[in-house]
């Protein structure tokens, strides 16, 4: 996995998560398997099954937050540069085809929101912006064709 830029509340959280997950999700879940087991007979036994299925489900979810957290970084919000946009730049643009303006803030996989104006930078979107100017246009190849985006304003929250 690639190096994971996290902001101090995004690290905090997934910390917070991660513990909740490996205490309490896991104690709920090994009793839930525990309780379909005293049922008998596993082999048609499908709350076992479902225990059992979300056992795994949880198990997988802890490692991949294992691995972010392994591979996160800290970014300070103060020094991010507004020259360019960056990860946690706020970038005002708007959409050239429909003439909508809108404010996206670009942050890393893990932080994404789209129904908070939060953008991964992996995201198609999110690459194209990354790296522009105030007054670059960029081309945005998305599922419904293509996005034509001019950069009108970069700033930075906080």
């Amino acid at each position: 996995m690639a190096v994971v830029y996290l902001t101090e509340e995004a690290l905090k959280k997934l910390k917070k998560d991660l513990h909740h997950a490996r205490t309490v999700d896991r104690k709920r879940i090994s009793n839930e398997i525990a309780d379909a087991r005293s049922h008998g007979d596993l082999s048609e036994n499908a709350e076992y099954d479902a225990a059992k299925e979300a056992q795994g489900k949880l198990e997988a979810r802890i490692a991949q937050m294992q691995e972010t957290l392994a591979n996160a970084r800290l970014i300070d919000e103060e020094r991010v540069d507004t020259s360019t946009a960056r990860i946690l730049s706020t970038v005002r643009y708007i959409n050239l085809r429909t003439e909508r303006e809108k404010a996206v803030k670009l942050v890393s996989a893990p932080e994404a929101d789209v129904s908070r104006g939060l953008i991964s930078i992996t995201s198609p979107i999110g690459k194209g912006l990354l790296g522009k100017s105030t007054g670059d246009e960029a081309v945005v190849q998305v599922p419904a064709g293509e996005l034509r985006l001019k950069i009108l304003e970069i700033t930075r929250d906080g």
